[in-house]
């Protein structure tokens, strides 16, 4: 990221913790969203969309739903993303919006960074082969790829709202398009 949207982003933050929650950290929050897109990208893998109501807004569900009943079986398979397998994660954008009636929303948007050895094409455009590992003789390699995803997660602020943050956007890009 560049230097400028660095300190944008810590700014929001500082703002965060100062007017929202002063006990909201950085790190914590990445590591709540490392969880939270391990366990849904897993979901997502394995079509339990039902076990999702609590974490993804029903909009995105919806989306959801007719996306995957048209994805191939391996490209389902390369949504699925282990928390070890988690190899960078980052801060997207940021941002804090007030509507008209008062109601007070955070939206931070993670981008994620995974290896997976589903059986893509070698033709998928977007992702990156990273390893061909050998395991015992030279007829056995397995592919991991290098794949990203984009996941919006939002919480409102107002007074007596629920203190859960709740993804707003889902994006594994060339997978589920």
């Amino acid at each position: 990221t560049s230097p400028l949207a660095w300190l944008r982003t810590r700014f929001y933050y500082l703002l965060i913790r100062l007017y929202f929650d002063q006990e909201f950290s950085v790190e914590e929050f990445t590591r709540g969203a490392k969880q939270a897109f391990s366990v849904v990208s897993k979901l997502l893998s394995q079509r339990k969309l039902d076990l999702l109501d609590e974490l993804v807004s029903a909009e995105v569900l919806q989306v959801l739903k007719e996306k995957l009943s048209l994805l191939p079986e391996n490209h389902r398979d390369a949504l699925a993303a282990d928390i070890d397998a988690i190899m960078y994660t980052t801060e997207g954008d940021v941002r804090i919006y007030y509507d008209d009636d008062g109601i007070k929303f955070v939206s931070i948007l993670m981008r994620f960074w995974y290896l997976n050895n589903a059986n893509l094409p070698d033709e998928v455009p977007g992702e990156t082969k990273v390893f061909q590992i050998v395991f015992g003789d030279e007829s056995m390699k397995e592919k991991r790829h290098l794949l990203t995803a984009n996941y919006e997660f939002q919480r409102e602020f107002t007074e007596g709202a629920k203190p859960d943050w709740t993804i707003t956007r889902i994006e594994h890009p060339r997978l589920l398009e």
